[in-house]
């Protein structure tokens, strides 16, 4: 008989094993000079839903990864809840994010990095558990955080790079000048 330790474990690389699929659709949007982060809904074992933040490209700013994933889950199932779903993503959710969660009725959450600014899973708030809500969502973060974390931050370091070359650009500068 498995042991909790087992199954645990089992589930741990689970996890994983989504985030690093959630991690690819992060590179999409960072290969759409997006923010990467990527998301993705699974129900027993399969994908439903998935995407990436794109409210640039959209000109839509609910355009978030979350709501992707959802969105593209809702219309695969054909019904705008998802009992029983684990939603991955690489960042945690913000405040809509977490609303579409909610309304939505995914079951778990699991995200990567941590997002100290606007994350209400924990870093802002404790959103899931607030007594309020008439739905309760299991949440796990820090699964594969330091990837997660690396892509943004090689994200943002390649975007101020970017904004450097044309700013000395923009004054005649040459690149190599420096």
């Amino acid at each position: 008989m498995p042991s909790a330790i087992d199954n645990s474990q089992c589930l741990l690389e689970k996890d994983e094993f989504w985030m690093t699929k959630a991690l690819e659709l992060a590179q999409k949007a960072a290969a759409e000079s997006e923010i990467p982060v990527g998301a993705l809904v699974v129900l027993n074992d399969e994908i439903i839903g998935q995407g990436f933040n794109s409210p640039i490209h959209t000109c839509d700013p609910t355009a978030h990864a979350e709501i992707q994933a959802i969105r593209d889950a809702c219309k695969k199932m054909n019904n705008y809840r998802l009992p029983g779903a684990t939603l991955y993503v690489t960042l945690e959710p913000c405040s809509m994010c977490a609303g579409a969660i909610i309304h939505s009725r995914v079951a778990r959450v699991v995200y990567g990095a941590t997002e100290p600014k606007s994350g209400v899973v924990e870093s802002q708030l404790s959103f899931f558990d607030s007594s309020y809500l008439n739905h309760r969502v299991e949440s796990l973060g820090g699964v594969l955080a330091d990837q997660a974390s690396e892509q943004l931050s090689n994200f943002f370091q390649y975007r101020r790079e970017q904004k450097k070359r044309l700013k000395q650009q923009a004054r005649g500068q040459s690149v190599c000048d420096e």
